[in-house]
């Protein structure tokens, strides 16, 4: 098999007409499980439904047979780092998009730590023109909450909101002062967008590499307990029941974090979270044998922390499932693992590994993708990840039967660091449509 990749035009023929026939449409929204067939227009979703047969087809239609498989609305990841601008050596916009569509993913959510920091509503265009551009998918954009994210001063938060800033989030770094941080929940609130955080509290970290238990203590290295995670939710939960804002807590990963959350949510109040496929499927042991490539922030945790997290997927607790998609050079991770860059690339991994839940029978079918459908787009309050006429066509076929192992050589990010090597999986994306043009196909 092989991979083919069309950048979109941007211009697609308004009256361009193709028809998706044996499809098993899937709608993680609505419940929608049937087959039958689905009508674009142009980029819209113009119909689709068992009663779309051929006879009713309209004159000229393109068709694509879709074998069976599933057709989804279009996956969504609303946690990237694409770099760009500043580290376009470890990926830009066009190599991170080509990586979405490759996984299955029509739109991204990118967060502001580049360099120069997307604080400013002039780098918020400019991320827009490079996605016009060279982006394979739809790219979206967080803002930062401080200046430089730096932690103290506030972002003009509402210049920044009207240049399409979808939210805003100080994400590599927490934000640690408090007043900073009710200050962002009340000013987002007004704007109607979500504060996302880096939940560390920094004394309690300490600058530590791993996970804080028995693997650190044997491999000798500085670990960071799940407490420095916990307290920063708790504290964030407080100020959001204060300031009635939306809150939303990037890769969760601790049990005591997510008991947090779940009681937030018994309270009504605005508390989002998501989590990441690495936390949920590997543990602090991949650590073992200081492998730098499962190093990342938050770390992976212990194995009650993975089944809590799973526990929270299965229960709503945890909204999302997005990937942290952190590309690295070589350079910054074949280093000891003390001095090894945090994170890994996860775009073209997330939807076989979140499959694996469906297949061992953990979770349903619907519930795994509406964690990247229709609920990360209502937490950044974007119109997608739902099959609706009318919508934009932006679609992914998956194959749910097809195994294969991971291999990150033939990524086609312009990083490879995953500690998923030769991992097997079933599962995959096989087309990536995006507003109605197929941008990737596996042959």
């Amino acid at each position: 098999m092989t991979q083919h990749f069309t950048l979109p035009t941007h211009k697609n023929d308004p009256h361009r007409k193709v028809a998706y026939v044996n499809a098993r449409l899937f709608d993680a929204e609505s419940g929608l499980d049937e087959k039958g067939t689905l009508l674009t227009i142009g980029d819209t979703i113009a119909d689709f439904g068992a009663h779309l047969t051929n006879d009713k087809l309209p004159q000229g239609v393109e068709i694509v047979d879709c074998k069976g498989h599933l057709l989804s609305p279009g996956l969504l990841d609303i946690q990237v780092h694409f770099r760009e601008p500043g580290q376009e050596h470890k990926e830009t916009i066009a190599t991170g998009s080509k990586s979405a569509a490759s996984g299955g993913v029509t739109l991204v959510a990118c967060m502001p730590n580049t360099r120069p920091v997307i604080d400013d509503a002039a780098v918020v265009a400019f991320i827009h023109k490079r996605a016009q551009e060279t982006a394979y998918v739809n790219v979206r954009t967080y803002a930062a909450i401080t200046k430089g994210q730096k932690g103290d001063e506030i972002t003009e938060m509402g210049l920044l909101k009207e240049a399409g800033a979808v939210g805003f989030t100080d994400d590599g770094l927490p934000v640690m002062n408090a007043g900073v941080m009710r200050k962002a929940l009340t000013y987002a609130r007004e704007l109607g967008v979500p504060v996302a955080q880096h939940a560390e509290d920094l004394n309690l970290s300490c600058g530590a590499c791993m996970n804080e238990g028995k693997i650190s203590a044997q491999l000798g290295v500085a670990g960071a307990p799940n407490a420095a995670e916990a307290v920063m939710v708790e504290r964030d939960i407080i100020l959001a029941e204060l300031t009635g804002g939306q809150y939303h807590v990037l890769h969760i990963s601790t049990a005591e974090a997510i008991d947090a959350v779940r009681r937030a949510k018994k309270k009504g109040l605005r508390v989002t979270a998501e989590a990441a496929p690495h936390h949920f499927i590997l543990t602090d042991e991949a650590v073992l044998g200081y492998r730098t490539f499962s190093k990342m922030n938050p770390p992976l945790r212990a194995e009650k922390d993975r089944l809590a997290i799973i526990e929270g997927l299965k229960d709503g607790t945890i909204d999302a499932i997005a990937t942290d998609h952190a590309p690295h050079d070589q350079e910054s991770k074949r280093v000891p693992l003390s001095s090894a860059a945090f994170g890994i690339v996860g775009l073209e991994t997330m939807l076989p590994l979140s499959l694996t839940l469906y297949h061992k029978g953990i979770m349903p079918l619907r519930d795994v993708l509406a964690a990247m459908t229709y609920k990360p787009a209502d937490i950044i309050h974007v119109p997608a990840g739902r099959l609706k006429k009318g919508a934009r066509a932006d679609l992914t076929l998956i194959d749910l039967d097809l195994e294969w192992a991971i291999d990150p050589k033939q990524f086609v990010s312009r990083s490879l660091n995953s500690p998923f090597d030769n991992w097997p999986t079933k599962g995959r994306a096989i087309r990536t449509i995006v507003g109605g043009e197929t941008v990737y196909e596996l042959r």
